[in-house]
C-alpha cells in the first residue's frame, strides 16, 4: 500500500550532542553503605553505565543494527482519536501460508524484544509452523506517534494493533504478549474474536477462579495443594507487590510529575529502567551496550520517554465498558470465548501465578512450564518462547490450523 513506507531510525546529531552534554554534567546522589539493590539501582552501576554512555557507547553502530530489521511506518485511524502514525517491524516468512503473529511489547520494553525470535520464527526445514511476525512500537512508545488527548487506554492500543493487522492484509491472526502486551492482546481477543483466533501469553495478571464464574475450576483450586514451584511463584509475586511496585503507584497516578525527570535527565531515565531490567529478569547477563540501547530507544523516542508511562494512568482511570460496567483491565481477567490460549510460565517473572488460574481465562490449549526465564522472556530465553509457539501451533498443538491460508491450506 502506498501509505506503508519503509522506515530507518536516524537520530539527529544535535540530539546525540545534547545527550552527551547532559551526561557530562550529571549529578549523582549519595548512597548508604552496603545498600546494594535493596534501595534501588546501585550508585556504582549507574556511574559505570553513565561513563560508558558518554565515552564508549556507539549509538550509530546500534542504529545500524536496528536498521537491519525490516521496519515500516503507516497510519491507522483510532475512534475518537483520529490518525496515528505507527512504527513496526514486519518480517514476512517465505513459507506459504505462514501464520500472521503480532508481538506486542510493554513497559519498559520495546520492539527490540522481538529481535531474537525473528530469525527463529520465519520457517525451518523440520516442518515446524512458520510465522509472519509484526512487532509494532505501540503508540507513545519507540518510533510511533504520541497521543495528545486523554483517555487513550488499553482498548485504543488494542484497536491500533488490530487495525495495523487488517491494513497489512491479515484478516485472521494470532498474538503474543507479556506485560502491557498481555493486557492489550487480551483486549484484542475480546474486541475482535473473529480476527484474533489465538493468543500466547508470557505473563498473566489474573485472580483465582471464582465459585460464581468458574465453579468447577474453583473447586479444583480449593482441593488441589500448590506444588513447590507454585509456592515459589506466589512468593515471587508477593515480593513484587510488596517491594517492586512503587514505580506503578507513581505511573498510575502522577505520570506527568515523573515525566519531567525522565525527559530532562538521561541518568534518571537510565536508573528508572535499569532497575527493572535487573529485578525482573532471571539473572540475565546484560551487557552495558544492551542496557544503553534499550534505554536509548526510550530517550530518543518520537513522543519522548514521559509519554510511555501514561498508559498506567489511562489503564487505572479507564472508562467502564458500557455492557458490563467494568474497565478493560477487569475484563481482561475474565473468560474470553473463541480465542485459543497458550501460556508460557516463567519462574522469575513479576507475576508467577499457579497455572490453574490461567484456565479461567478461556480455552487453554497449551501450557509451557519453564525452569528459567523472567519478564522479558522473548529476549532472555528466546528459544523457549519459540518452542512454545511451535508446539502450540504445530501439528500436534491445540491451536493447529486455527488460521488458514487464502487457499484453505493450514498455515
Amino acid at each position: 500500500m502506498a501509505d506503508i513506507t519503509p522506515f530507518k531510525v536516524s537520530i539527529p546529531q544535535e540530539s546525540l550532542d545534547r545527550l552527551h552534554q547532559k551526561l557530562a554534567l550529571a549529578d549523582f546522589p549519595d548512597e548508604l553503605d552496603e545498600a546494594e539493590w535493596d534501595y534501588g539501582a546501585p550508585l556504582a552501576d549507574i556511574k559505570r553505565l553513565t561513563k560508558h554512555w558518554l565515552e564508549k557507547y556507539d549509538w550509530r553502530a546500534e542504529e545500524r543494527k536496528i536498521n537491519e530489521l525490516p521496519q515500516f511506518k503507516t497510519s491507522v485511524t483510532i475512534d475518537r482519536f483520529g490518525d496515528l502514525d505507527l512504527h513496526f517491524v514486519h518480517q514476512k516468512s517465505p513459507i506459504k501460508n505462514a501464520i500472521p503473529l503480532i508481538f506486542v511489547h510493554g513497559w519498559p520494553g520495546s520492539f527490540l524484544e522481538v529481535t531474537k525470535i525473528l530469525p527463529l520464527l520465519s520457517g525451518s526445514s523440520d516442518g515446524s509452523p512458520a510465522f509472519h511476525v509484526i512487532a509494532p512500537s505501540i503508540p507513545n512508545f519507540g518510533f510511533s506517534q504520541g497521543v495528545k488527548t486523554k483517555g487513550f487506554a488499553v482498548p485504543q492500543y488494542a484497536e491500533a494493533c488490530h487495525k495495523l493487522m487488517l491494513k497489512l492484509g491479515y484478516n485472521e491472526y494470532v498474538t503474543q504478549g507479556g506485560d502491557w502486551g498481555w493486557w492489550i492482546t487480551r483486549t484484542i481477543g475480546r474486541l475482535y474474536p473473529t480476527h484474533c483466533l489465538a493468543s500466547h501469553y508470557n505473563m498473566l495478571s489474573t485472580v483465582p477462579p471464582s465459585p460464581t464464574t468458574n465453579p468447577l475450576l474453583s473447586l479444583q483450586h480449593a482441593l488441589t495443594p500448590y506444588t513447590a514451584a507454585e509456592r515459589a511463584g506466589l512468593a515471587r509475586t508477593a515480593w513484587f507487590r510488596a517491594e517492586g511496585q512503587g514505580y506503578g503507584a507513581i505511573q498510575n497516578t502522577k505520570p506527568q510529575t515523573l515525566g519531567y525527570s525522565l525527559a530532562s535527565s538521561p541518568v534518571g531515565l537510565l536508573a528508572w529502567i535499569y532497575e527493572k531490567l535487573h529485578d525482573w529478569t532471571d539473572s540475565y547477563p546484560w551487557t552495558d551496550d544492551e542496557v544503553l540501547t534499550w534505554v536509548s530507544v526510550y530517550y530518543f523516542s518520537t513522543a519522548g520517554p514521559a509519554a510511555s508511562v501514561r498508559i498506567y494512568y489511562e489503564n487505572t482511570h479507564d472508562a467502564q465498558d458500557a455492557r458490563t460496567g467494568l474497565p478493560a483491565w477487569k475484563l481482561a481477567q475474565r473468560w474470553t470465548p473463541g480465542v485459543k490460549i497458550g501460556v508460557g510460565h516463567f519462574p522469575r517473572d513479576i507475576y508467577v501465578l499457579p497455572p490453574l488460574w490461567s484456565r479461567a481465562l478461556g480455552e487453554v490449549v497449551y501450557e509451557g512450564r519453564h525452569e528459567r526465564g523472567g519478564h522479558f522472556a522473548a529476549y532472555e530465553v528466546p528459544e523457549l518462547i519459540v518452542g512454545d509457539l511451535r508446539a502450540m501451533f504445530g501439528k500436534r498443538g491445540g491451536a493447529f490450523g486455527v488460521v488458514k491460508g487464502k487457499d484453505g491450506v493450514v498455515g
